[in-house]
């Protein structure tokens, strides 16, 4: 994507997320009058757990990750955002802080929505508030599913997890594999990198996938499935 690809209207773009339809035609002209666009590389921080929350951001293009930066440098990744998705986290209407970190995987773009606009809109907009708390928790029954899978399953049954959801939810338009880091893929099942390779070669040595230098491709879904409900 390059910047004439972004669109400075948001009555225009094709990108937004479906929740801002239920803005009216002045409110949407504020948000689009108010945001930011920002291209991001691969790696850039697009924003910093611990920091002041002033802004929500919105991918539009490109992927990054969430995640928890802990104590000694480990780190837990909670999701990966894909567009067209939003950001900000529970620190919106309470301390104002950012309690996750997110970071561009690839050439991302992303719309900041200024806080204070926003909660102008969510005074004035009752269908749109129930919207952004609907959106806020379906996003919350996703991090509830993963600690589930993190602390009730076994290494074999998170690593199943983790490629199951990144093969079908995240690189769904990749049919012959995907790539993913192998401190990611260890930060998202929350256990060491070489515990992850080594399940990674243990799945490989099976068939149940295949190791392509740094792609992982997906060849047997349903036995990763049945190794997932063992956990």
């Amino acid at each position: 994507m390059n910047n004439t690809e972004c669109v400075e209207d948001c009555f225009h773009c094709t990108k937004k997320l479906s929740i801002f339809n239920n803005l009216r035609k002045e409110e949407l002209q504020l948000i689009s009058e108010t945001k930011n666009i920002v291209k991001f590389r691969a790696g850039e921080i697009i924003l910093k757990q611990g920091t002041v929350l002033t802004h929500l951001a919105c991918l539009t293009s490109g992927l990054a990750k969430i995640y928890l930066e802990g104590e000694n440098d480990k780190n837990l990744i909670l999701r990966f955002l894909r567009p067209t998705q939003m950001v900000g986290g529970p620190g919106l209407f309470s301390d104002y802080k950012l309690h996750f970190t997110v970071r561009a995987l690839e050439e991302s773009f992303a719309c900041f929505i200024d806080v204070e606009i926003l909660k102008q809109v969510l005074i004035k907009n009752h269908e749109f508030a129930l919207e952004i708390l609907k959106y806020s928790n379906e996003q919350s029954i996703i991090d509830y599913k993963k600690f589930i899978s993190l602390t009730q399953k076994q290494m074999h049954g998170r690593i199943s997890d983790a490629l199951l959801h990144l093969s079908q939810n995240i690189f769904t338009n990749n049919p012959e594999g995907f790539i993913i880091s192998r401190q990611d893929l260890a930060d998202f099942t929350g256990m060491a990198k070489e515990s992850a390779i080594r399940i990674l070669k243990e799945f490989s040595d099976e068939n149940l996938i295949v190791l392509d230098k740094k792609k992982i491709i997906v060849m047997q879904p349903k036995s990763l499935e049945s190794i997932s409900k063992k956990g």
